[in-house]
């Protein structure tokens, strides 16, 4: 697969969203999960995002990295070249609802549960998962300048960011933040603007959602035509030319589709190798 660059780790141009393995009303058995994982890695996929939040209910944090973590130790690949991202400062309260907490002192416990899940000792990419608007933004992007200088991260990303809280973390990261994730699709494509300034910055953008999310990959078509037209032309799915439009806004993009299923993130990967003319990504706006 074609690589890209996120801070000083060279990565699958198409990564793998571990969320959906441990959605509740979705999740497939831990089985299904690992031979999803497998199979996106013997594709060539070396980033892999999760998060502690991503769990079937409160009650069940960390189900996800633990899956993740599961599914690496079982793969016969190098386990060394794979990068994997988890997420701190959402949380899951009862009933299935989520919340924010980025308090310094949170957002540092919830990096040592991580730590504990993943079966690490230091983290690949922790990212701040959501901005919490009770606490200073200043202060919980401090805490993970405090876990990096600790050793417990390696490099430092941040999620649900605007153009000025990219600005303000990289001015109090400085080359620790390497990466901003926020969701961006044909349905969502409100974060133009923070692709751009990742690309000035030289951050990586990883978009989540980036099929329009769970249960949403069919409907492409109805956001442009022009994507199922074009799939159709070219022989591949519609979610292959979704993937590839993504890849050509910016080669700072990496996204990264979820998945639950070996032939969903097969087809995915796939779109690392797909390259649209200019006159179909002028069709695709």
């Amino acid at each position: 697969m074609t690589t890209r660059t996120i801070g000083n780790r060279r990565v699958g141009a198409i990564g793998l969203g571990a969320m959906p393995m441990s959605v509740a009303d979705h999740m497939p058995d831990e089985a299904q999960s690992i031979r999803t994982i497998h199979a996106a890695l013997d594709a060539g996929v070396t980033l892999i995002d999760t998060a502690d939040a991503y769990s079937p209910s409160h009650q069940d944090v960390g189900h996800n990295e633990r899956i993740v973590a599961r599914a690496l130790s079982l793969w016969s690949g190098d386990v060394g070249a794979v990068l994997v991202a988890t997420k701190g400062g959402h949380t899951r309260t009862p009933g299935g609802g989520w919340d924010r907490d980025g308090r310094p002192a949170y957002l540092k416990s919830a990096c040592d549960r991580s730590l504990k899940a993943l079966g690490v000792d230091s983290i690949g990419l922790y990212q701040h998962h959501r901005p919490d608007p009770d606490v200073p933004y200043e202060e919980t992007i401090g805490a993970l300048k405090d876990l990096h200088d600790a050793g417990k991260i390696q490099m430092a990303g941040i999620s649900n960011a605007n153009p000025e809280q990219i600005r303000l973390a990289h001015g109090i990261l400085g080359d620790r933040l390497v990466s901003v994730q926020n969701e961006y699709s044909p349905r969502f494509r409100s974060s133009e603007p923070e692709i751009d300034v990742c690309a000035e910055l030289g951050l990586a953008f990883l978009p989540w959602s980036p099929l329009g999310g769970i249960g949403r990959t069919g409907e492409l078509s109805g956001h442009n035509a022009a994507f199922a037209e074009i799939a159709a032309a070219r022989g591949v799915s519609p979610q292959q030319v979704c993937l590839a439009w993504e890849l050509a806004r910016s080669p700072v993009v990496v996204p990264i589709p979820g998945a639950s299923r070996p032939e969903t993130i097969l087809d995915s990967v796939a779109a690392a190798g797909l390259e649209l003319t200019e006159e179909e990504l002028a069709r695709l706006g």
